[in-house]
């Protein structure tokens, strides 16, 4: 056992006695970071958020598991929808089962009010834009119109306050603009990001009062338009590109959206009854507001 003993203590000091195998851990490169001031940057998003009148687009969606939201959808894996957006707040989004094409929701908001129309559930949802209730239901916290701060992007006004400032990863490099709101209790408005590779926006996120984060939305695959998917806009006044890949966190609202834009066209014109949703008859009203539900039964007319 002695010499045993000592066999091993000699082959381990003869193995660090010798040469050192050294591990190659491969080092992510990340891309050289360009440089622009506060002013490029401000340019730059003004012109992509004013270039954007309209969007008519069909998309992928999916929710994420577990969310209060993926409860409307949870028995399809994805959802195929048609979505609609105008300035200055008109958007609808319909949702279809894939393979059969049955709708599973509908839902719009003209900025003042939204409506919803859920046929699986045969409830008809109408409430107030500015209505901020989270409800432990989870029906009643669809918002169609949370859907424009990832599609329509306001401008940032010249009387806005805007600071700049860096933030780097393990991945990227990034310019934060942070546009805020108030006097003497000044708060965070929102923030935009942009790739120091390319300043391209690949984030834009909304706050509320106190600092709550009411949306965060990731924006990539950036492509360019062709004259076909940007037909109502001139080369040099449409945008050149656009994000087809767009996540919408709600953390407030408990859900998360992931759209795969596969068709769009851009500025093109949409008529105003395309965006009316009206009650189907025999189905249930509900009224969200913020002292609770009152719900009738359908009368077949315009709520």
């Amino acid at each position: 056992m002695a010499a045993a003993t000592l066999a091993a203590i000699y082959g381990g000091c003869a193995a660090n006695n010798g040469v050192t195998k050294k591990q190659n851990i491969p080092v992510q490169e990340r891309p050289v970071a360009r440089v622009a001031a506060r002013e490029e940057l401000l340019e730059k998003y003004n012109a992509f958020a004013s270039s954007v009148k309209s969007l008519n687009a069909t998309v992928e969606l999916k929710t994420t598991a577990g969310s209060q939201y993926s409860g409307l959808i949870q028995e399809y894996h994805e959802v195929k929808a048609f979505l609609l957006a105008a300035r200055p707040a008109n958007v609808r989004l319909v949702g279809q089962a894939p393979i059969i094409g049955k709708a599973i929701f509908d839902m719009a908001s003209d900025g003042k009010e939204f409506r919803v129309w859920l046929p699986t559930k045969n409830k008809f949802l109408v409430g107030e834009v500015r209505l901020e209730r989270n409800s432990e239901k989870p029906l009643e916290n669809l918002r169609p119109q949370h859907l424009l701060d990832a599609l329509l992007w306001p401008e940032i006004r010249k009387e806005e306050a805007v600071l700049i400032e860096e933030f780097n990863d393990e991945t990227a490099r990034y310019y934060v603009l942070t546009v805020l709101r108030g006097g003497y209790t000044t708060e965070i408005y929102r923030k935009i990001w942009f790739d120091r590779a390319d300043f391209s926006v690949v984030r834009l996120q909304s706050y509320g009062p106190k600092g709550a984060l009411l949306s965060d939305v990731h924006v990539s695959d950036w492509q360019p338009l062709t004259s076909d998917t940007a037909a109502g806009a001139s080369a040099a006044a449409g945008p050149q590109s656009f994000p087809r890949a767009i996540r919408l966190d709600r953390p407030r609202d408990d859900y998360r959206l992931d759209l795969q834009i596969t068709k769009i066209d851009l500025n093109v014109d949409l008529a105003a009854d395309r965006f009316q949703l009206s009650q189907p008859p025999n189905s249930e009203l509900v009224r969200v507001d913020s002292n609770g539900n009152a719900k009738q039964p359908a009368t077949g007319s315009r709520p």
